[in-house]
């Protein structure tokens, strides 16, 4: 049964994406997949998973669209159209030239990241067609009530209805435009799982790793493709760390606090090699730059011996792609690690006034633990206090609870 449903996770978010290409409704597209797994569960387990699972599932499933379709008056129209195509594939080899299904998943991944969809659903859209989560999976990962996430993942396909949202990959000349947008989708997804923005858990291992299959995914579909290089070695690099960022009760463990032993060195390995790939052969991109910056930290011994004036330098080339506050911040934090606190936090006071950074926990905590490391204790208390207020994770609070109390005793 375990075969089966490596099979199953492998070859899902395949088949979507073929029978999306062929029948042009995504809705369509998921029933019959459903359907199609559902019959691979009766026969497999009796019969043996056949040599190639993605064509028997591909074969199942577009019998199964076909039926579907005559027996709904209100698909006739599309019906005549679509069985032309149908009774073509039925007679012609359902797969490539290996005999397994054609990968089309690259044409899904843009279509749940496009632009006129709004971008809390783009997300949720992308788990449950990619990713092949489940609708209460998918409501479990944004902490939301199941009926909630249904209604988003209904409203998002009748977008893409409506507007007409093509299934089809960029041009060469739309690639530059469109791309960010979806390595952005799974950024997102791994950042919730880094560090949750809510719960119980200050990590959400599960929706981490997901967002590293679709990473994976994506870099074997664009492999010449630096930022999606730069993307997986950035999310290989801060996960190598996943083991060691929380204690025994699954309080946060800083950085300089680590045991580097626990570090992932597998992972390490792979996410450094993808960083010269993401930085070779022209000017950088944003993740390329971040999985460097991520690199260095874990290349180092300790805190003390990692190269700061490195850091400082990329966060500056950062900058300079993505000039915002929170680049900023970042800089600044690495500068208070290579110049000392008092450097620091003359440029997170800089930042003070811009609206991106009022009420963002990271600031608060970076002011509040530099005002700490300088002695300014009743500003640090202070400081402590305003992060609380905007929490999120349970054990990021109790975390802050405990280095307030410290400074209260000081």
């Amino acid at each position: 049964m375990r075969e089966v449903e490596a099979v199953f996770r492998e070859e899902r978010g395949r088949l979507l994406a073929a029978l999306v290409r062929r029948f042009g409704d995504l809705d369509l597209a998921e029933e019959v997949t459903s359907d199609a797994i559902e019959a691979a569960l009766k026969h497999w387990p009796v019969e043996g998973v056949p040599p190639k699972p993605g064509a028997w599932l591909m074969t199942t499933a577009r019998r199964k669209a076909v039926d579907r379709l005559r027996r709904d008056q209100a698909f006739a129209a599309r019906l005549a159209i679509l069985q032309v195509e149908a009774e073509r594939a039925e007679h012609a080899p359902p797969a490539d030239a290996d005999g397994e299904l054609p990968d089309e998943r690259l044409q899904l991944f843009f279509t749940c990241a496009h632009p006129a969809l709004p971008a809390e659903d783009r997300g949720a859209l992308t788990l449950r067609c990619l990713a092949g989560l489940t609708t209460p999976e998918v409501a479990r990962a944004y902490l939301v009530p199941v009926q909630t996430m249904a209604k988003r993942i209904v409203r998002a396909k009748k977008k893409i209805r409506e507007a007409r949202i093509p299934f089809r990959v960029p041009g060469a000349d739309e690639l530059p435009e469109r791309l960010p947008g979806v390595l952005q989708v799974i950024y997102s997804i791994f950042t919730e799982g880094y560090a949750a923005s809510s719960g119980p858990d200050l990590q959400r291992l599960d929706l981490a790793e997901e967002a590293i299959r679709l990473a994976r995914i994506l870099r074997r579909l664009l492999p010449s493709e630096r930022e999606v290089a730069g993307l997986l070695a950035l999310l290989l690099l801060v996960h190598a760390r996943r083991d060691a960022r929380t204690g025994p009760g699954g309080e946060p463990v800083l950085l300089d606090e680590q045991d580097r032993g626990r570090w992932d060195r597998d992972l390490i390995q792979e996410g450094s090699a993808l960083v010269v790939t993401a930085l070779s052969g022209g000017p950088p991109g944003v993740y390329g730059v971040q999985a460097a910056i991520a690199a260095l930290h874990d290349e180092a011994a300790d805190l003390a011996t990692t190269d700061w004036p490195q850091v400082v330098a990329l966060y500056d080339v950062l900058l300079a792609l993505d000039p915002s506050p929170v680049v900023a911040l970042n800089r600044a934090a690495a500068v208070a690690m290579r110049d000392g606190p008092e450097a620091g936090l003359a440029l997170l006071d800089d930042l003070a006034g811009e609206p991106r950074l009022r009420g963002y926990h990271p600031y608060l905590v970076a002011r509040a633990d530099l005002l700490h490391r300088l002695g300014r204790l009743p500003e640090a208390a202070a400081a402590y206090r305003a992060a609380l207020e905007v929490a999120g994770s349970e054990p990021e609070r109790v975390h802050l609870l405990r280095r307030l109390a410290a400074v209260e005793e000081s």
